[in-house]
């Protein structure tokens, strides 16, 4: 497997990441996580935790276009390493984001979201 390929479970997984922090933080409160309701829980938060739902569903969101650039990319045989330094921007990208994100920096946060489309495109450029 390339390195590249890594990448896309590294981002694949990435989102599950950030879902997991705030349910796991709400142990501590009085609003525990709730398994038999996930999605009603996740409606009555606010703050950080809100904004953690939020990047964790944004990560699901820049996923395709990341896959399909990096399959692409290598299915036309495009510099492997260049791809592989892209791809692990690419999820640096995507964790500084979720940080950014659940830390309430919006202008920043749109930045950074253009610097992961940005990579994928550059990925997709190369197909």
């Amino acid at each position: 497997m390339t390195v590249a390929n890594w990448c896309i479970a590294a981002a694949c997984l990435l989102p599950m990441m950030v879902a997991l922090t705030p349910k796991v933080a709400s142990v501590a409160g009085e609003d525990r996580y709730d398994n038999a309701d996930p999605r009603d829980w996740a409606g009555r938060q606010a703050g950080w935790m809100k904004r953690a739902h939020a990047a964790h569903l944004n990560g699901f969101e820049a996923l395709p276009l990341f896959i399909a650039a990096v399959i692409l990319a290598q299915q036309a045989h495009a510099n492997q390493d260049r791809i592989d330094i892209l791809a692990m921007a690419f999820v640096l990208i995507r964790v500084t984001y979720s940080i950014i994100y659940i830390s309430n920096l919006a202008t920043l946060r749109t930045l950074v979201w253009f610097a992961g489309i940005g990579v994928s495109l550059a990925i997709l450029a190369q197909a």
